[in-house]
């Protein structure tokens, strides 16, 4: 791949997320998270591994200000996003980027019109109403382009990409957005193996700029193989925060069931 597009600069204390005894529970009375702890840092790449209903999507609602925690903290950058609101969240909001299973591009613009919508919030209103960005925005996404993969395909319209083009597409737009977080929710879900590995790939190599990944994740070989760190999750809790090459059967088990079955929606380990 090519060199990175950016590079991020940690905040003072070290780490770009840090939650802390994060609970929140649905009505009537459904936990989705209980008392969950998770710092990430600069340059990780963490995937968090779980079967369905395991509460990652919570989590991760959590960690951008869609949803607020019931009790516990969560400072994006320094910030607690729980305690501001209006621009101060929005600040907050843009140092992280999502990126989802179903890539969310739009299909008529090529791929770098797509990367460009990363760049929305710091672009004056009058350039982004008749989509004439700045010679450095264009420079900016090309370059992200180019870190994953795919500078030969930016005049391309999206609907003419793979799946797994397209969500490359959609990491490249989170670059220019510059961002110091990536939150990853279920990127390569809808995609075959080969398309899969090469998402993650890319995912590591922009965590190699300094940028914080989590993804979240069902397939088990696939968290171990690219991820720095896992975090598991069984019924919103963490069960085990740990290097990926100390997961190992007996924490499988306590995310699965005894059969080593995965339950409902959960890939086999």
């Amino acid at each position: 791949m090519a060199a990175p597009a950016t590079r991020v600069t940690a905040p003072s204390n070290g780490a770009v997320i840090r939650a802390l005894d994060v609970t929140k529970t649905y009505p009537p009375a459904v936990a989705a998270l209980t008392r969950v702890s998770l710092t990430v840092h600069p340059g990780e790449f963490v995937a968090v591994l779980g079967p369905s209903g395991a509460g990652k999507t919570t989590l991760f609602r959590c960690l951008t200000g869609l949803t607020r925690p019931d009790t516990g903290s969560i400072l994006v950058n320094g910030t607690d996003i729980d305690r501001v609101r209006g621009r101060a969240l929005g600040r907050a909001r843009h140092g992280v980027a999502l990126i989802f299973q179903q890539f969310n591009l739009i299909r008529r613009l090529t791929a770098v019109e797509n990367v460009l919508v990363g760049r929305l919030a710091q672009a004056p209103t009058w350039r982004v109403v008749i989509r004439r960005f700045a010679r450095a925005d264009r420079q900016l996404a090309l370059r992200c382009l180019d870190t994953v993969g795919l500078l030969d395909r930016a005049w391309a319209r999206a609907d003419r990409l793979s799946g797994g083009q397209q969500q490359r597409v959609a990491i490249a737009r989170a670059l220019a957005q510059e961002a110091t977080v990536i939150l990853a929710d279920e990127p390569v879900a809808s995609l075959d193996p080969e398309s899969a590995a090469t998402v993650l790939e890319s995912l590591r190599s922009v965590a190699a700029t300094g940028v914080a990944v989590v993804a979240s994740l069902h397939q088990v070989h696939l968290a171990r193989a690219y991820a720095d760190r896992i975090v598991a999750l069984r019924a919103g809790t963490i069960v085990q925060d740990a290097p990926a090459t100390q997961i190992d059967a007996r924490t499988l088990e306590q995310i699965y069931d005894r059969n080593g079955e995965p339950t409902e929606g959960a890939e086999r380990p």
